[in-house]
């Protein structure tokens, strides 16, 4: 008859066994370099809910909005490059923006700096990240992207517009 205590033992023997082999053919290693954005990611949307469950208060929002927009950023780096963070280090300040923004909105006493602050440090990333992007080649998909637009406006205003007395 084996006793609970033994049970216990070869339980824990067998674990530390699995451990070790999956260290060793490199498990370990392969989920902590293509997961560990979600280490910021998780935490980030954890916040948001324990926000919205009313058990945490609005100030959370703010480390809510930054971790939630780097674990994104921080993912989309790390499927595709970290590479892209030449182009896509605004979204840092994005995050920043988000998280004020998101305390500012539910915050009732309605911080005078927070909405100006939220507005500015979001559109300072905004236009520095439309000029990174300007430097790679989405300026062709941008310049396609108005071609279609206005032989779309040429080819349409004169359909739409005859009918109606323009």
């Amino acid at each position: 008859m084996i006793m609970k205590n033994e049970r216990a033992i070869g339980l824990f023997i067998v674990v530390a066994g699995l451990v070790i082999l999956l260290g060793k053919l490199g498990v370990f290693g392969f989920i902590g370099r293509n997961f560990w954005p979600l280490l910021l990611l998780l935490p980030g949307i954890a916040l948001y809910a324990l926000f919205y469950a009313r058990i945490t208060p609005s100030w959370s929002l703010m480390p809510a909005g930054v971790l939630t927009v780097y674990g994104v950023l921080f993912s989309i780096t790390n499927i595709w490059g970290a590479g892209l963070m030449r182009n896509l280090w605004p979204i840092l300040l994005l995050g920043i923006a988000v998280g004020l923004l998101g305390y500012g909105a539910v915050e009732r006493r309605r911080p005078e700096f927070v909405y100006p602050a939220a507005l500015i440090i979001g559109a300072v990333s905004i236009v520095l990240l439309a000029f990174t992007l300007l430097q790679t080649g989405i300026i062709y998909v941008l310049a396609v992207l108005l071609i279609l637009g206005g032989v779309w406006l040429l080819a349409g205003r004169g359909s739409i517009g005859r009918g109606r007395g323009w």
